[in-house]
């Protein structure tokens, strides 16, 4: 077995590069036993200092729009211009196995195994919001390992994923074009928390598809509230296939990443970040410590057979419950 590492030895292995051990503190953050969770917390602590220089990217999309694919060639395109890319991919965990088939690096061969990118497939575990529970805490040991872009990539279920950009500086909404009336896409909950919009896949007799796609959904922008900082959410094209468009999506991204940062925006997102994340991380805390009290989760089984047998309702079972507490 491993033997136990200590927080300096965590910390000299970030500040040295050292992938094997970054991928050991993620594991040791994601763990839910107390003993772990109680040593990632002092190592989370020591880290800040090392953290906060990176450009965090949430990328998200309906399944099949091609996110893994489109990653990659962004992710060497960032690499060719000096940059140190690490992927925290998202993974949906199966609500039937609960298991999850993390293969994303199977269709990033070539950033896969790049030594300046870093990828981390992660399974949802039934967390909402289209990341896990320690996804942030992943970015923070990423930036502390050297990486000075960070991309999330999201389970990809469309809708329910805002919770990325509450962890996220950029968050880029990949569509595709041709799968409908692109006006379907328009979602308010989705749609204010994005930043930018790529459709995807515009190669071959797809382009002109794509260009029309891309007029919809700039115009369908203009009715959405405008973004607290002042910017305005643009579109692009591109193909991954052909590796066109990607650079202007690079482009895109910064411009927002230097209009952000001229007006304090950028600042001021991270301090709300932060209070988000500790708001987060309270509730779910104080909902494991609530369970493991009062012998709750054995009242709780027995309401379950009486409110399925429907000789108890839902709110009248809740009541009991906050009796009990």
């Amino acid at each position: 077995m491993k033997q136990p590492l200590s927080i300096q030895d965590y910390i000299t292995g970030l500040q040295q590069g050292n992938i094997a051990l970054l991928s050991r503190a993620i594991t040791l953050i994601e763990s839910t036993k107390t003993e772990h969770q109680q040593h990632a917390a002092e190592l989370i602590d020591a880290i800040l200092p090392m953290t906060g220089n990176s450009v965090r990217i949430g990328i998200t999309g309906v399944p099949g729009v091609g996110k893994s694919t489109f990653i990659e060639a962004f992710g060497m395109q960032l690499i060719e211009q000096g940059k140190k890319v690490a992927v925290l991919a998202i993974d949906p965990s199966s609500s039937i196995s609960k298991g999850s088939i993390l293969g994303d690096k199977t269709r990033m061969e070539k950033l896969s195994v790049h030594p300046n990118a870093f990828i981390r497939p992660s399974a949802a575990s039934g967390s909402l919001g289209g990341s896990t529970y320690k996804t942030r805490e992943a970015t923070l040991l990423c930036e502390a390992a050297g990486f000075d872009t960070i991309i999330i990539e999201t389970v990809g279920v469309g809708q329910s994923e805002t919770e990325v950009s509450h962890i996220t500086d950029f968050f880029l909404l990949l569509m595709l074009a041709g799968a409908g009336d692109e006006l379907q896409g328009i979602k308010r909950g989705i749609m204010e928390m994005a930043d930018g919009m790529a459709i995807t896949k515009a190669d071959g007799n797809n382009i002109d598809k794509a260009k029309s796609a891309r007029g919809e959904y700039a115009r369908a922008l203009h009715f959405l509230p405008p973004h607290p900082s002042g910017w305005i959410p643009e579109v692009k094209i591109c193909s991954s296939y052909d590796n066109t468009g990607i650079e202007q999506v690079t482009e895109m991204i910064e411009k927002f990443i230097s209009h952000q940062t001229a007006n304090g925006y950028l600042i001021q997102q991270r301090k709300e970040q932060n209070l988000h994340a500790f708001q987060r991380l309270l509730n779910e805390q104080l909902r494991m410590v609530l369970l493991s009290k009062n012998g709750l989760k054995e009242k709780i089984r027995e309401l379950q057979q009486d409110i399925a047998q429907n000789n108890l309702s839902p709110y009248s079972a809740v009541k009991k419950i906050l009796k009990l507490l």
